[in-house]
C-alpha cells in the first residue's frame, strides 16, 4: 500500500528510533561566514525569444521594417480584386536610425495592406485592452487606415478604423479591445479607399503591462522573477555581449533614448545552431539598459551588467580588438558606472535624470567580459582593471574563467587573474546531473583568500549540452539542489551564484533546459525554479557549521546539507537533500540552543526522477509545507527519498 504525502513528510517527535538513524550536527553557537545578501541571483540573456518576443511586451515583430528582410514577419495582403502595390522605402524617414518604412498605395478597389505574425502568434486575452500606435505619412488621396486583431480561426477580434493624415510624419493611435481570448492572433492594416500610405513603426502593446509602464514588460514574466527573489539580476547575456563579430556585440549606449531610434540588431543566436535556427530573431532593444537597470530597482536584485571587453564570442570569430584602440570599450564601462551612479550634474548622470531617474541606481558590480579564455582576455581584462579600478575602487569587478569548470582553460585563468587580484571569478558549468552530486564539496577546499567565486551560469543537463532533448526534470533540479548547499556551505569564497538560462518560449527556443518556459500567453515554473527559489527565499544571513554521522554508505555518498541563522527572525534554516532510492531518518542535534519553538518543513520531492511540469500539468513537481513540532534541540526528521528539503525554526540560544 503506498505511504500517504503526509506520512512522507512525516517529522519523528521524539529522540528515540527504532532503526538507526544519520545525525545532523548543527553548531548554532558558532555561527560562520557571513553570506551575501545577493547570493542566489537570475541570469538573463536575450536567448529563447527572452527579450523580443518574451519579456518585452511588443507584440509586433520587426515593427519598423528594419530586419535584412526588411518584411520578416509581415504578410502582403492584395486580394485578386483590389488594385495596388506594395514597396518599402526609405527616402525621407520619421527616424534616420531605422530609415525603412512601407508604402500601400490602393487603386481603391478594395482592401489592401499587410498582416504580421507576431512572436509565434500574438497573444491577446478577451476583453483586455491593445494600444495601437503607427506613424502615417499620406501621399495621394484620402485614404483610410483599418486595424483588425484576427483569431487563429479567422474570427475578427477587434476593428478600428484611423483617418486625418496628412503630408508630414505623425503617430496615430488606437485602443484594442479582443473578443476572445487567442494565443494565436495576428495583427492586420489594411488601406481602404483610394491613394497612398506610407507606414512605420507598427505596434501593438498590451494595456496591462509591469507596473502598468507604456510601452513596458510583460507582467507575468516579470513577477515570477520577482517571487522568485533574485537577490541580483546579470544581464544582458552570455554570448550576446560579445557578438558573432565586434560589430554585431551589445553596446550599451546604442540601447538608449526613444525605442523608435534605436538601431535593430541582428541577435547573436539568430544562426548559432543548425538544429535551431531563426532567422527571424532580431534585437529591438526596446529592452535596454535603462529599462534593465529599472526592473532590477522594481525586484530589489543589485544590478550586474556585464560588458564587452574588446573580444567577439570565442566560439564563432574570435575577433580581438588591437590592445592599443581598446580605450573605446574601457570608456564605455566608465561612461555606464557614471550613468548608473553619477550625480545630475555629470554627463551621464544628466542622461539617466532625462530618462526620468535622477536618483543614483548604486552599482556595485561590474562584468568584463563575458566567457573569455587565453591569455588575449588576460591583457585585455588586466587593462580594463586598471583603469577601472583607478577610478572607481568601490565597484567589485567580475572577470571570467572560460566556459568550462575544470579545462585547460579554466587551469590557465584561475593563476592570472589571482596574480591581477581580481575581485570575482565567474565560473561556468552545464554538466550531466552526476557532476552536480559529486561537486557538491568543490569549494570546500578552495583557497579562502583571494579572488571569490561568482558561479555564474550552470544547470544540469539531462542529456547532454547543447541537446534538444535536455529536459528540466526533478534528477536535474535535485542535483542542483545538492550543489547548492555546498555554494552556500562555502559562502566565504562562493559569493554569488545564478542559473542559465532564465526565459524560454516553447515555440521559439534555442537551448534547454531553461529556468521558466513561456508561450504567448502563460509562464510554466520548472523544478528548476522551485529550487531557486527555495534557495533564495531561505538564505540567512551566516552560515552554520554542520556535519553528518552514522551514515549509511548510500547516505554517505548521496546525502547533503548546509544550514544558516536568519538574524531578523531568529530561525535556523535547513537544507537537506536526500539523493537516494530510499527515506533517510536524520536526527537533527542544534548545539547551543536551549529551546525550539515551532517551525516549518518545505519539501520538493518526486518518485519519478524524469517528472517534469508542463503547462497542461503545472504542478507535477511542486513544494509542499507541512508544520514542524520538535520535541526540543534533539530531534528526528524523515527525508523523503529524492527530495530537497527546507526546515525553518525559531530557537532560544
Amino acid at each position: 500500500m503506498k505511504r500517504s504525502l503526509f506520512a512522507a513528510f512525516s517529522l519523528a517527535a521524539t529522540s528515540l528510533v527504532s532503526v538507526p538513524a544519520a545525525t545532523l550536527s548543527v553548531r548554532v553557537d558558532q555561527p560562520g561566514a557571513a553570506i551575501n545578501p545577493a547570493m542566489w541571483g537570475a541570469f538573463f540573456e536575450d536567448i529563447n525569444f527572452g527579450a523580443d518576443g518574451g519579456l518585452y511586451a511588443e507584440l509586433v515583430k520587426n515593427r519598423g521594417f528594419e530586419f535584412p528582410d526588411a518584411l520578416m514577419g509581415w504578410t502582403k495582403l492584395i486580394p485578386p480584386k483590389a488594385k495596388g502595390e506594395i514597396s518599402v522605402h526609405s527616402d525621407l524617414p520619421f527616424a534616420p536610425g531605422n530609415p525603412h518604412y512601407v508604402r500601400v498605395n490602393s487603386g481603391g478597389a478594395g482592401l489592401l495592406g499587410l498582416s504580421n505574425e507576431g512572436f509565434r502568434g500574438i497573444g491577446v486575452r478577451a476583453g483586455e485592452a491593445y494600444d495601437f500606435s503607427v506613424r502615417v505619412r499620406a501621399g495621394a488621396g484620402e485614404p483610410k487606415l483599418t486595424v483588425r486583431l484576427y483569431g487563429s480561426d479567422g474570427a475578427v477580434l477587434e476593428s478600428v478604423d484611423l483617418t486625418g493624415f496628412t503630408s508630414e510624419w505623425q503617430k496615430y493611435s488606437a485602443k484594442l479591445h479582443s473578443k476572445d481570448t487567442d494565443a494565436k492572433a495576428r495583427l492586420v492594416v489594411l488601406v481602404d479607399g483610394k491613394g497612398s500610405l506610407d507606414l512605420d513603426f507598427i505596434s501593438l502593446f498590451p494595456e496591462r503591462t509591469w507596473k502598468n509602464r507604456s510601452g513596458g514588460l510583460r507582467p507575468d514574466m516579470i513577477q515570477v522573477l520577482a517571487d522568485m527573489h533574485p537577490g541580483f539580476l546579470r544581464f544582458p547575456g552570455g554570448c550576446i555581449v560579445e557578438g558573432n563579430l565586434l560589430a554585431t556585440r551589445y553596446q550599451w549606449k546604442k540601447t538608449l533614448g526613444p525605442v523608435e531610434e534605436r538601431e535593430v540588431l541582428i541577435n547573436r543566436w539568430n544562426s548559432e545552431f543548425l538544429h535551431r535556427p531563426t532567422p527571424d530573431y532580431f534585437q529591438s532593444f526596446g529592452l535596454g539598459f535603462f529599462e534593465y537597470f529599472q526592473l532590477c530597482e522594481d525586484i530589489g536584485a543589485q544590478l550586474l551588467p556585464i560588458l564587452n571587453c574588446g573580444m567577439a564570442c570565442q566560439f564563432n570569430s574570435g575577433e580581438l580588438c588591437p590592445l592599443d584602440q581598446l580605450e573605446p570599450y574601457i570608456q564605455d564601462a566608465l561612461d555606464l558606472i557614471e550613468f548608473a551612479n553619477g550625480p545630475v550634474s555629470s554627463t551621464w548622470g544628466a542622461k539617466r535624470a532625462a530618462m526620468g531617474h535622477a536618483e543614483p541606481f548604486n552599482l556595485k558590480l561590474l562584468g568584463v567580459g563575458n566567457e573569455q579564455w587565453g591569455p588575449e582576455y588576460i591583457e585585455r581584462y588586466a587593462k580594463f582593471a586598471e583603469a577601472l579600478k583607478a577610478k572607481h575602487p568601490e565597484i567589485a569587478l567580475i572577470s571570467a574563467a572560460g566556459p568550462s569548470p575544470d579545462d585547460e582553460r579554466f587551469k590557465f585563468l584561475w593563476p592570472k587573474l589571482r596574480e591581477l587580484h581580481a575581485d570575482i571569478i565567474d565560473e561556468h558549468c552545464y554538466a550531466k546531473p552526476a557532476w552536480f552530486l559529486d561537486n557538491a564539496h568543490r569549494y570546500d577546499n578552495y583557497e579562502r583568500n583571494g579572488p571569490k567565486v561568482f558561479m555564474g551560469e550552470y544547470a544540469a543537463q539531462s542529456d547532454s549540452t547543447v541537446s534538444v532533448k535536455n529536459r528540466n526534470n526533478f534528477e536535474c533540479a535535485l542535483s542542483e539542489a545538492a550543489f547548492m548547499t555546498g555554494l552556500e556551505r562555502n559562502a566565504d569564497v562562493v559569493r554569488m551564484a545564478s542559473y542559465a538560462p532564465l526565459f524560454a518560449h516553447v515555440d521559439a527556443w534555442q537551448w534547454t533546459p531553461d529556468l521558466i518556459w513561456t508561450d504567448n500567453l502563460r509562464t510554466l515554473l520548472t523544478p528548476n525554479y522551485h529550487v531557486q527559489s527555495l534557495f533564495a527565499r531561505n538564505r540567512g544571513d551566516r552560515v552554520l557549521p554542520v556535519a553528518f554521522s552514522q551514515l549509511s554508505p548510500a547516505e554517505e555518498k548521496r546525502l547533503y546539507a548546509t544550514a544558516s541563522f536568519d538574524e531578523a527572525t531568529g530561525e535556523v534554516i535547513l537544507k537537506l537533500v536526500n539523493a537516494t532510492a530510499k527515506a533517510s531518518v536524520c536526527t537533527v542535534d542544534l548545539s547551543g540552543v536551549r529551546q525550539v519553538q515551532r517551525g516549518t518543513v518545505t519539501v520538493l520531492q518526486s518518485d519519478d526522477l524524469a517528472a517534469v511540469n508542463t503547462f497542461d500539468s503545472p504542478d507535477q513537481v511542486v513544494p509542499k509545507q507541512t508544520d514542524l513540532t520538535p520535541v526540543g534541540p534533539k530531534f528526528d526528521l524523515t527525508l523523503p527519498a529524492n527530495s530537497f528539503n527546507v526546515v525553518r525554526m525559531g530557537v532560544v540560544k
